[in-house]
């Protein structure tokens, strides 16, 4: 909030991106229940955290800040994530980001879980997510979408094919 206030938007994008994968998700279907409980709320207006956290990062992506952050050095580890929702998406860009050679595998027809197919597109146009997913695959991020593990792949193939397997299934 500082950072925008005093008009260092790189920053700012640089420091909520040290905690946050996602502020495109957030800022626009979070419920924000830290507003009604700001201190400023008891005689002033609250932080509006949920706007400044959307303009910061629509900024960063206007601006062209938001690029692929491929890892200078792979680790030759392959990590299987199975899920595609926000959590296995965040597990498999920060693997991704270490160095390590990741897959995601989702059940349903396209990538994004709850972000696609449980939030209305009113509230987070898809588009936003495709975006998202377009800098991973530039990370190498691979999604294989339309795979149920267990039923199309056995978990044992995937526990024999990769080093460790994450389980973000919703």
């Amino acid at each position: 909030n500082d950072l925008v206030y005093r008009w260092e938007w790189k920053a700012a994008i640089d420091m909520l991106h040290s905690t946050n994968n996602f502020p495109e998700f957030t800022g626009r279907i979070c419920p924000a229940p830290c507003e009604a409980s700001c201190t400023l709320n008891l005689e002033d207006s609250p932080v509006t955290i949920k706007t400044i956290e959307y303009s910061i990062v629509e900024k960063a992506w206007q601006e062209g800040w938001i690029q692929p952050q491929i890892a200078p050095h792979k680790s030759g580890r392959r990590v299987a994530v199975v899920g595609s929702g926000p959590a296995g998406m965040a597990c498999a860009q920060q693997l991704a980001r270490a160095g390590h050679l990741v897959r995601v595998y989702e059940k349903e027809n396209r990538i994004g879980g709850l972000l696609r197919y449980g939030i209305p597109d009113f509230k987070l146009n898809k588009a936003v997510i495709d975006r998202r997913i377009a800098q991973m695959k530039a990370e190498g991020v691979k999604f294989h979408a339309n795979i149920h593990i267990g039923k199309d792949i056995p978990a044992r193939k995937l526990m024999d094919e990769f080093h460790a397997v994450v389980l973000a299934g919703g």
